[in-house]
């Protein structure tokens, strides 16, 4: 998965693809960030990913990791 420079163009969405991140690792400990749609359902169908809800975030986390959204501490 490679985030397209539209992903990373501004603020607002370097913010949302974080909060996508954070809403998936609650998600995981059992926790709902909305009554809409999970942020473990729009990862997958944005960025066509595959798996159960900690290899998404694993593959998710590394993208952001590479395009220098999270550092690598």
């Amino acid at each position: 998965m490679i985030l397209s420079e539209n992903d990373l163009q501004d603020d607002i969405h370097l913010f949302q693809l974080l909060t996508l991140r954070k809403g998936l690792q609650s998600e995981i400990k059992g926790f709902k960030l909305s009554r809409g749609k999970t942020c473990y359902s729009i990862i997958k169908k944005r960025w066509g990913l595959t798996g159960n809800k900690e290899s998404i975030l694993e593959q998710f986390e590394w993208a952001l990791t590479q395009n220098g959204v999270l550092n690598d501490n």
